[in-house]
Parts: C-alpha cells; sequence; structure tokens
C-alpha cells in the first residue's frame, strides 16, 4: 500500500508508541518489534505491558507505564525513556493513544468532552513535548495518530471529530515549527478498523443516551442506537486490518521523505475526498440518513420510555 521503505534501518533505533496495551497501538508495537526497532510501549496497566514484552518476537519492547492524563506521569516515562536511551536519543513517538466518544452533542456529559479533549490533544501535545530533547539529539520523528473524522465531521461522532481536526492542526504546526530541527511529523489516518475500541464506543454511547434528560433522549432513541449499530457493523466488515495500519507508521517513520499524511482504509480515503471537494450543503445532505427518524408504520405503537430514564 505504502511501497517498502529501504532508505533507513530500523536496527538501533528506539521509538516510543502510545496506547499500546490494546487494538492499533499493540498491533504497532508488535509489529516494529519485529522490525528490529527498539519499541518503549506506553500502557496504563503493568499486567498489559508484561503481556505484550511477552508476546515480543524478537524482545524489543520495553513496557513503559503512561497516563496521559497525568502530567507527572508523562514526565516520569520521558525520564525512563532518555535515562535507558542515552545519548543516541529517540528515533520515534508514535502519537496513538486516545479515547473515542460518540453521543449527540446536545447529551454530551461536560466531564466526557472534557476527557475526550484531554487524552486526545492535550495530552498528545504533553506527550510530544517530554519527548522533544530526545528526538532533537536523534532528529527523529513524530508520528501522530488520528482518523477519517479528522477531514469531516459526523453526526453522533462530534466529540470525537473535534479531537481528531484539532490534532491535525496541532501535526500542522508542529511540523512547520520543527522543520528546522530535522524532525519530520507525519499523520496517520486508519478508517474503520475491527478493534476493541468499537464494543467500547458503543457501550459507553448507550449509557449516555440513558442517562440524558427524557426530555433530551426522546430525540435520539431511534436514531442513535441504529448509528452505533451500524458504526460496529461496518469496523466489522471492514476489509482494512490493524497490519495495514502498522505498515503505514513503519513507512513514516522508515521512508527517506515520510509523508505528510498517510491515509489507511477506503474509507478514510474517501472522507478527505468528500470534504475537498463537495460544498457543505452537500455533505450535509449525505448525512441526513443518520439523523433521521425512519417511517412509521400506520398504527405502529410509539416506543416507550426506558423505565429506569425519568423525566426531570
Amino acid at each position: 500500500m505504502f511501497g517498502t521503505p529501504r532508505s533507513l534501518s530500523p536496527a538501533g533505533r528506539a521509538v516510543v508508541v502510545t496506547g499500546a496495551s490494546t487494538g492499533l497501538g499493540r498491533a504497532c508495537a508488535l509489529h516494529l518489534d519485529r522490525l528490529g526497532f527498539r519499541v518503549h510501549a506506553g500502557v496504563r496497566k503493568a499486567a498489559d505491558g508484561e503481556q505484550l514484552a511477552a508476546e515480543a518476537r524478537h524482545g524489543l519492547i520495553h513496557p513503559l507505564t503512561l497516563d496521559l492524563t497525568s502530567e507527572e506521569s508523562v514526565r516520569e516515562a520521558a525520564a525512563s525513556v532518555a535515562a535507558a536511551e542515552g545519548r543516541g536519543g529517540l528515533w520515534g513517538l508514535v502519537n496513538n493513544a486516545g479515547i473515542c466518544v460518540s453521543a449527540p452533542l446536545e447529551g454530551v456529559p461536560a466531564e466526557q468532552l472534557r476527557a475526550q479533549l484531554d487524552v486526545n490533544v492535550v495530552g498528545t501535545v504533553l506527550v510530544t513535548q517530554s519527548f522533544l530533547p530526545g528526538l532533537r539529539r536523534a532528529r527523529g520523528r513524530v508520528v501522530n495518530v488520528t482518523s477519517g473524522l479528522g477531514s469531516v465531521a459526523i453526526p453522533y461522532l462530534g466529540a470525537y471529530a473535534a479531537a481528531q481536526f484539532a490534532k491535525e492542526a496541532v501535526s500542522d504546526a508542529l511540523r512547520r515549527e520543527l522543520r528546522s530541527s530535522g524532525i519530520a511529523v507525519s499523520v496517520v489516518q486508519p478508517g474503520a478498523i475491527m478493534t476493541p475500541i468499537w464494543e467500547k464506543v458503543s457501550g459507553e454511547g448507550q449509557r449516555i443516551l440513558d442517562a440524558m434528560p427524557d426530555g433530551v433522549a426522546a430525540h435520539y432513541r431511534e436514531t442513535f442506537p441504529r448509528f452505533l449499530a451500524a458504526n460496529e457493523r461496518k469496523a466489522r466488515e471492514s476489509r482494512t486490518r490493524p497490519e495495514h495500519f502498522a505498515r503505514a507508521v513503519h513507512h513514516a517513520l522508515t521512508a527517506g521523505r515520510p509523508r505528510t499524511r498517510y491515509r489507511v482504509g477506503p474509507d478514510a480515503t474517501g472522507a478527505s475526498v468528500l470534504a475537498r471537494l463537495l460544498p457543505d450543503a452537500a455533505l450535509d445532505r449525505l448525512f441526513t440518513g443518520i439523523t433521521a427518524a425512519a417511517p412509521a408504520r400506520p398504527g405502529a405503537p410509539v416506543a416507550p420510555a426506558p423505565p429506569h430514564e425519568r423525566t426531570t
């Protein structure tokens, strides 16, 4: 998909991958280990790191306890990597960690909106700041992972899209600011790929809906659960795999001239094309089906509110 980069050898090069406990981060860490990178794999739980290290084919994965929402944790992780790598510095930082909040914006709790931005945006900037001294020594690479929703915002994923749009902006600014330091910054935009995050997204989305005031939830009880189910089904049916994502990261880390953006999967590519070519009004019409209630059948009963919800 991205060709075989041959300009730079992974041997002896150290990288940090955040969010390596599960999903795309885990697949990426294992892939980079197989290639010969020395991987500092960011995990929140020691047990996850131990399991990941045990699966490393070349034994080059070193678990790194890292909580993006804690400045102390990020500083300690950066100090640990600096001590381990010494004067050689850090070749790559893969900012993969993130969460996904899916809900109608009208009902997103402020706490979860803050968490979405804190992890995906503020956390990414904090981690990058902390690891930049090592990256400067190696004249290395930063790879920021966003998604197809960094190009176009769709209904019921507004909070997540806001974070991804912001991460795209952060990446553009970093690329321009760090150019004189010899540090390349790339963005990888994966589309739908089946990982454990999808079950979390569906479950948390339903919990948010259930907790909304009845007058708000009534507008979304039909359309939002339908959206969650379709979203998860799309991921399950996707032919894009974690290894495709890992290859894009590999290219960004080793190509002589890395791309500024890598789109992984036809849906990520399609979202970018739509955002560039279609006017807002056309995009709005395209997404109408997500938020439109299905036509009621004559005589069909109206669905009652869940019994645990109460009118406020």
